[in-house]
């Protein structure tokens, strides 16, 4: 592989015009179809196959009025009135004549929704618009939201809430991008040049601008989560500007020690470029996972970035040397100048840690596994949800919906369960059989309130609304939808037929069930793939069950932290958490697949180095020192990168966004800093020559990868053999 990539990246160099050239060009197309083909993302998680989905899957074919999206209009009187005072009563009949107005619009006042304080200072309507949930636009939001402007300048306080206003899409903002500015300090900072500094940061536009546009473009064509870019765009910047990041300073290495241009290019393409295409399969691979799954959104999510991702791995690969073609000898160090005594020698921060780490191999290795497993405590904890209103930032207009009617009317009003009755087949009566429904639930804990049953005509299906006494995201109304479905064999027996629990609170808990269950399964499946892929790569057993287990300890640290912070409110005021609940219920599968990935990044870079100096005749433990002081110094550029990138995201007021951000920057920090180039140095001291250890007949049955270039050099190391 070594011989291939260096060949590729000569070629690359010679052609620089032609290569710079064509990713312009692509660029284009690909800007140029997210232009023509653009479709609309929305926030809707559904899993096929789950109970309230099958049910609402019914409810669309045989009952389509009761699957169309509807809207909470809530309006709280000023001090010293009540929704009864004339003058409320005529702002809330101009806003309804408004709100009827909208094409397609149902309106349903307060007086027949039975929705509303007991004391009169709230009132709440409903309007339903002749389109689905997904079919929903923010121009839709826009004019129901309209109708409130004359009402809300007299005075009264007019909210809107319900399933319209759950749907809202995740933009990209300035700010969520603002760690590119920290990421140029950073590369600066490590190679102490304007030019080396500004080519990893645009080599890493350009890929992640290609990647976004298809994706963009492929929105008009597929159903696409609106995380799914803002994914795409987190973690393309972050590898993409690390992988440039790892070919650079690998040719800046070279050149300072006085090899050739073109030489110094085929080179780095070929030894840190064998270890970028690892770094980026592996991250590739561990997103395309998110299919074993089984999730449909979650699937499409990780084949987006991994798509993205790839793009940037082919950027490094050939515009990247490209690139150096183009900065030419303004990239080499000068004799004697800071950037060239780092690169050529000399004690540095990295030498003096690793060196006190290996000194202290048991003291280290303690210090880590405690300190993460102290971190990791909040994890036991874990709640997992989906966005709601109540969740949303405390400004919105669904958020003070949510508010109001929690605090007035009851907690469980703003997340209703729907109940599907079916007896098609059986003969029976839907509205008997509803109604028997409906009297075992009278008393049943934490029910606030069931409706009586509401057939369809041929009385085979049959609607009944049950309200929760506690919130939607509660554990209680988890508890209750499960104490609903354990009561529902003993009706359907008594009445033949089918009932189902549905609504958008049911889904929520569904999902979020499905994907609790999913993650051991991922896990296992992640874990597996490290110890293959690193048993191939580095031709050990302990090497790659030290990564794994590092791994492990980063996720439940990281996953910690977040439960802490996100569910129990620590730190929440500094980072602007202005809500506390349960965790998105797809951020730990999200966490283990990206972090996964990300972590076999620095653990191939900062092993590969030192296998490099160990094959090439170093003693085990002084190549753990070597290594490391040879990668240090760009794995904590790439680690604080790739931490400023997601940083950037937790300065989003967006409830997924933000979350996603902390857990990847944090995780991004541990397992960068405290296991792979803390637990690592001290595990391989430890092992000794043991560490390398591999069973011959494995050795024999496992094909040779070599990310240490060897194969670039003749016997007495002095030539490329692919120079021609």
């Amino acid at each position: 592989m070594a011989t291939l990539l260096a060949r590729l990246g000569r070629s690359a160099f010679r052609r620089r015009r032609a290569v710079l050239a064509t990713w312009l060009l692509l660029l284009v197309l690909a800007g140029s179809a997210a232009l023509a083909f653009r479709g609309t993302t929305d926030n809707q998680f559904t899993i096929p196959g789950t109970e309230s989905q099958l049910a609402l899957d019914v409810l669309h074919q045989r009952l389509p009025a009761a699957t169309t999206a509807g809207a909470d209009l809530v309006f709280a009187p000023p001090a010293g009135q009540t929704v009864t005072s004339p003058a409320v009563q005529a702002v809330i009949t101009d806003v309804l004549a408004r709100a009827a107005q909208i094409p397609g619009a149902t309106v349903v006042p307060p007086d027949k929704t039975g929705l509303g304080a007991p004391d009169g200072s709230l009132a709440v309507a409903q309007v339903t618009l002749a389109k689905t949930i997904d079919q929903v636009t923010p121009a839709d939001r826009a004019t129901l939201e309209a109708t409130a402007d004359t009402a809300r300048a007299g005075g009264v306080q007019v909210e809107f809430g319900g399933q319209v206003f759950q749907g809202g899409s995740t933009a990209i903002s300035v700010l969520e991008v603002a760690g590119i500015a920290i990421a140029f300090v950073v590369l600066i900072v490590t190679f102490g040049s304007l030019a080396a500094a500004g080519m990893p940061l645009l080599t890493g536009l350009m890929g992640v601008g290609i990647g976004l546009a298809g994706l963009t473009g492929l929105s008009g064509v597929i159903t696409l989560s609106s995380t799914a870019p803002v994914l795409a765009l987190m973690l393309g910047l972050a590898v993409g500007i690390d992988y440039s990041l790892f070919i650079v300073s690998r040719h800046r290495a070279q050149l300072a020690q006085g090899m050739g241009l073109e030489e110094s290019a085929a080179r780095a393409v070929g030894t840190a470029g064998g270890a970028v295409v690892f770094a980026g399969l592996t991250v590739i691979i561990a997103l395309s996972g998110f299919a074993v799954v089984g999730i449909p959104f979650l699937t499409v999510m990780g084949l987006g970035a991994a798509g993205t991702v790839l793009v940037t791995v082919v950027v490094a690969l050939t515009l990247v040397p490209a690139m150096l073609g183009f900065a030419g000898e303004r990239l080499r160090p000068k004799p004697g100048s800071r950037a060239a005594r780092r690169e050529t020698g000399g004690a540095t921060v990295g030498s003096r840690w690793v060196a006190g780490v290996t000194r202290r191999p048991v003291a280290a290795l303690l210090a880590c596994v405690i300190g993460l497993g102290l971190m990791a405590i909040p994890a036991l904890d874990l709640q997992l949800g989906l966005p709601s209103a109540g969740t949303a930032a405390p400004d919105s207009t669904q958020r003070k919906a949510y508010d109001l009617i929690a605090e007035r009317v009851g907690p469980g009003v703003n997340g209703p369960l729907t109940l599907v009755v079916d007896t098609a087949g059986s003969g029976s009566s839907a509205a008997t059989a509803g109604q028997a429904l409906v009297q075992a639930l009278t008393g049943t804990q934490d029910v606030a309130a069931a409706t009586p049953p509401r057939p369809i005509p041929g009385d085979t299906l049959a609607v009944v609304s049950v309200v929760p006494a506690s919130a939607p995201d509660s554990r209680e109304t988890s508890d209750l939808v499960r104490r609903i479905r354990d009561l529902a064999p003993g009706i359907e027996l008594a009445t033949g037929s089918q009932i189902s629990v549905t609504g958008p609170t049911a889904l929520g808990i569904d999902v979020s069930g499905a994907l609790s269950g999913a993650l051991p399964v991922f896990v296992l499946v992640v874990v597996g793939l490290a110890l293959l892929l690193l048993g191939l790569v580095f031709r050990s057993i302990v090497v790659p069950v030290k990564a794994a287990l590092g791994f492990l300890l980063t996720v439940g640290a990281s996953l910690g932290a977040v439960v802490a912070v996100f569910q129990w409110g620590w730190l929440a005021g500094p980072l602007g958490v202005s809500t506390t609940g349960p965790i998105i219920s797809f951020l730990p599968v999200l966490m283990v697949g990206i972090l996964f990935g990300l972590a076999m990044d620095y653990q191939v870079f900062l092993v590969s180095r030192m296998r490099e100096d160990w094959v090439h005749g170093t003693p085990a433990r002084e190549a753990v020192g070597t290594g490391f002081r040879a990668a240090a110094r760009v794995v904590t550029a790439a680690a604080l990168i790739m931490t400023s990138v997601f940083a950037g995201f937790v300065l989003a007021d967006d409830t997924i966004i933000k979350p996603i951000g902390f857990a990847l920057a944090l995780g991004v920090l541990i397992d960068a800093f405290v296991v792979r180039m803390t637990l690592v140095p001290a595990v391989m001291a430890l092992f000794g020559e043991r560490a390398w250890w591999f069973p011959r007949w494995l050795d024999r049955a496992v094909p040779h990868v070599d990310i240490e270039g060897d194969a670039l050099s003749s016997p007495d190391g002095a030539k490329d053999p692919v120079s021609a």
